[in-house]
C-alpha cells in the first residue's frame, strides 16, 4: 500500500477546466497542499500536468453536453463522498464583432457558459445543501464590470454567472455554504492564443480599424498581465477566508484602482476611459 493510500487527502475539490490557465493553476496548488482534486477537461490530454500527482482524478467533461455534464458531476460527487470546494472555471471567449456572429455560434457559447453551467451549479448546490457546508466558487470575470470589446457573448455569459452567484449568496446566507464570485482581470494564460485564429478571421472580414486595434491591445494587456499562479493564490486565500462575496484578482489598476475609480466619476467619463484603455477611439 502506498503512502498516499495509507494517508488519503482529507480535503476534496471539484475543478472544471484544468487544461491550463487559472483552472490548471488552482488544481496544481490544491494538489501540492495535499488535496484530492477531481479536475475536468474536454479531453484526457487536458490534465497531463496533473495526472502523475497523488490525489488527482481526471474527468472528461464537455459543457456542450448538458446531460453528460450533470451526470459526470453526480458520479464524481458519489466517488469522492462529497466535495469541500467546488470551482466552476471552464469557459471560453470568442473575439468578433457581434453582428458577425452566427446565431448558432452565440447559442453554443451561451448554452455552454450559461445554460449548462447554471444547471450544473443547481446540481452542485443541491449536493452542498445536503452536507450543509462547503464552498462554491464561480469564476466570472472583471468583464462583468469592464466589458471586453468585440466579445459580447463572453461578457453576457460572465455577467449572468456573476448575477447567479449574487443570488446564491442571498439564498445561502445563514447556512454553512459559502458562495464566491471570483473575478479575474487580465491573466497571462493561453486564453488569447485560443481566440487568435478567430480574431484573425474577424479582422480580415471587417474594415473597421477598431477591431484590430482592440485585439492588439488585448494581446498586449495579456502579455503584461500577472500569471495564472498569482490568480490561483488569490483564489486559495479566498477559500481559506471562507466568506461569501466578490473577490477580484489581477493587476493593481484593474483589480483595485479601476473598480473604485469608476464609482467616483461620471459614467460617461468612465466609459470613455474604458474604451481608450482597450485601444478604442470614442465617437460622439
Amino acid at each position: 500500500m502506498t503512502a498516499a493510500a495509507q494517508h488519503p487527502p482529507s480535503r476534496r475539490a471539484f475543478v472544471t477546466g484544468v487544461s491550463g490557465g487559472i483552472g490548471g493553476a488552482i488544481a496544481q496548488l490544491l494538489l501540492t497542499r495535499g488535496w484530492a482534486v477531481w479536475g475536468t477537461a474536454r479531453a484526457e490530454t487536458g490534465w497531463a500536468a496533473c495526472q502523475l500527482q497523488p490525489g488527482f482524478h481526471g474527468v472528461v467533461l464537455d459543457l456542450t453536453d448538458r446531460e453528460g455534464t450533470l451526470k459526470k458531476f453526480t458520479d464524481c460527487w458519489h466517488e469522492a463522498g462529497g466535495f469541500d470546494v467546488i470551482i466552476n472555471n471552464a469557459g471560453y471567449g470568442v473575439f468578433a464583432p457581434f453582428t458577425t456572429l452566427s446565431a448558432a455560434e452565440l447559442d453554443q457559447q451561451l448554452a455552454a457558459m450559461v445554460t449548462t453551467t447554471s444547471a450544473l451549479i443547481g446540481v452542485q448546490m443541491a449536493a452542498l445543501r445536503g452536507l450543509e457546508t462547503g464552498i462554491l466558487l464561480n469564476v466570472s470575470s472583471l468583464a462583468v464590470e469592464f466589458p471586453l470589446p468585440f466579445m459580447a457573448g463572453y461578457n453576457m455569459a460572465k455577467a449572468a454567472l456573476s448575477a447567479l452567484s449574487e443570488s446564491l449568496m442571498m439564498e445561502c446566507a445563514g447556512t454553512g455554504i459559502v458562495v464566491i464570485d471570483f473575478r479575474p482581470g487580465d491573466i497571462k494564460t493561453g486564453f488569447n492564443q485560443v481566440m487568435a485564429a478567430r480574431a484573425a478571421v474577424a479582422m480580415a472580414r471587417t474594415p473597421d480599424p477598431r477591431v484590430s486595434a482592440a485585439w492588439h491591445t488585448l494581446e498586449a494587456h495579456l502579455d503584461a498581465a500577472p500569471s495564472a499562479a498569482s490568480a490561483a493564490l488569490a483564489m486559495w486565500r479566498a477559500i481559506q477566508r471562507r466568506r461569501s462575496g466578490v473577490v477580484r484578482s489581477g493587476g493593481v489598476f484593474q483589480a483595485r484602482i479601476a473598480p473604485v475609480l469608476v464609482r467616483l466619476i461620471p459614467e460617461r467619463l468612465a466609459r470613455i476611459i474604458r474604451w481608450r484603455y482597450f485601444g478604442l477611439t470614442t465617437r460622439g
